[in-house]
């Protein structure tokens, strides 16, 4: 496994900045951050350390030279956004910028991306198979084509009003990833792992990392720490009764997790995800929290 983290974190850095960042600390690898250039939609979004948009090999190569200078792996692109959003004009300017991105990780020898599958927010998660194979089929299609893996995060986006009732990203659970799988059966069509989202809706992380064990592309590494007075007064339904934590500072049994992944033959990266409030008054904070989560989680990496 290869210790790094999502760069959405440092904003304010340019790529050639995070990946000396990242030498100078002792990461192994980061996920780059790939949303089109423009304002944020959301926290931790419109964050761009490569510019996929007009993407070509000229670019691939500087990019190469420039992580292989630092000694820095790339373990992933990304982008989260939500390709099954009810609005079909969004949906296509999502989905196009997708196989932008998967077309730039097939240029660079990667052939990673990280995304969501979507969701539309106000239907049953019944009612949203149809639309999900619309749009999936031909994008795991289009990355076969380029041999290039798709590996979807497993963040349920609820967190706030604008996403209630039901989210803005399907693949939340064990039994939606066993259809998702079933009805696209494709080795370029796997998860990005993260147990912070599984901790509040009490699903057993280790258990899942056993059962996907073959889908397992990519990992984050994010707390999440569920606040028992705030649960005890809203219950299980209502908004904001856990919070993301750097690792160490929540409820995900570490030590559990990296046993879990190590019985699972799982070599891949592991990238530190940091949504934490408590760091992030600062740049200088924000590194400093990717600091202190790599001490605490490079002893299980040994």
């Amino acid at each position: 496994m290869q210790l790094g983290f999502v760069s959405a974190i440092l904003p304010d850095l340019s790529l050639e900045e995070v990946l000396q960042y990242a030498a100078q600390n002792g990461f192994e690898c980061v996920e780059l951050l790939c949303w089109p250039v423009g304002a944020a939609e959301r926290r931790y979004a419109g964050v761009t350390h490569i510019d996929v948009s007009n993407f070509d090999q000229a670019e691939a190569t500087r990019i190469k030279a420039l992580a292989a200078q630092y000694g820095i792996t790339i373990s992933a692109l990304g982008y989260y956004p939500n390709p099954l959003t009810p609005d079909i004009a969004e949906r296509h300017v999502y989905v196009e910028h997708i196989k932008k991105m998967i077309s730039a990780s097939a240029l660079l020898g990667l052939n990673l991306v990280n995304t969501f599958i979507g969701r539309d927010q106000h239907r049953a998660i019944e009612d949203q198979w149809t639309t999900f194979e619309e749009v999936w089929k031909p994008l795991v299609a289009f990355a076969e084509q380029q041999k290039v893996r798709i590996a979807i995060e497993n963040c349920p986006m609820l967190f706030s009003l604008d996403e209630w009732p039901g989210g803005k990203n399907l693949a939340i659970s064990p039994e939606i990833w066993r259809r998702m799988f079933a009805s696209i059966p494709s080795d370029y069509f796997g998860l990005n792992f993260d147990p912070s989202h599984l901790i509040w809706q009490h699903i057993d992380y280790v258990r899942a990392i056993h059962e996907f064990k073959d889908k397992l592309f990519h990992v984050h590494a994010k707390d999440e720490k569920i606040d028992a007075d705030l649960l005890y007064n809203r219950g299980t339904l209502g908004l904001k009764w856990h919070v993301p934590k750097l690792p160490g500072l929540g409820d995900v049994n570490w030590s559990h997790f990296f046993t879990a992944l190590n019985e699972a033959d799982y070599h891949g990266p592991v990238c530190i995800e940091v949504e934490d409030r408590d760091f992030e008054e600062s740049l200088q904070s924000r590194q400093r929290a990717l600091v202190l989560s790599k001490a605490h989680l490079a002893p299980f990496m040994k």
